[in-house]
């Protein structure tokens, strides 16, 4: 009898040593699921369509603000093989008709910004849609840089050969 007394709380210890593996793995698993969850459906910043940017933009459309053309204007880019040049014209939207009055009013100025930021481009640079993309972000930035009154919203090429 106390052989048998002796035995019970050996076999009391094995299950509780398998019963905390169990949780343990369990714990594993859920924390594992978690992060996988977060990763898989929100870690990493949404890329937008092209028919959800379509459609941005067809939402945009309504809220249009002034705009500005710029002539065509053909600019000397960066090749080592070969002489470069881009033509190009470009529209700006404003936010708001004194933005477009000042614009007007320091289109040397922008002009200058403009063609001295796309002289530095490369070929390779302007010759794909990340490049064209990249491009307008930077005009912005440049074009709002000289602006006090105003921003510009949104750049539009409306013209764009590169050769």
């Amino acid at each position: 009898m106390a052989k048998d007394a002796a035995e019970k709380p050996g076999e009391g210890g094995g299950s509780k040593k398998k019963l905390i593996i169990i949780i343990a793995a369990v714990l594993v698993v859920l924390i594992g699921a978690g992060v996988g969850a977060f990763l898989f459906l929100g870690g990493e910043d949404e890329k937008i369509s092209p028919e959800e940017e379509q459609a941005e933009l067809a939402k945009q459309a309504n809220q249009v603000g002034p705009m500005v053309n710029i002539d065509s204007f053909i600019v000397n880019i960066l090749d080592d093989q070969e002489s470069r040049y881009l033509k190009a014209a470009i529209t700006l939207e404003v936010s708001s008709e004194e933005a477009s009055m000042e614009l007007n009013a320091r289109m040397p100025q922008i002009k200058d910004a403009i063609l001295l930021l796309v002289g530095n481009k490369t070929f390779n640079e302007l010759n794909d849609l990340q490049g064209k993309i990249q491009l307008r972000a930077e005009l912005i930035n440049k074009v709002n840089s000289i602006l006090q009154k105003g921003k510009v919203k949104r750049i539009y090429f409306t013209d764009f050969v590169v050769q």
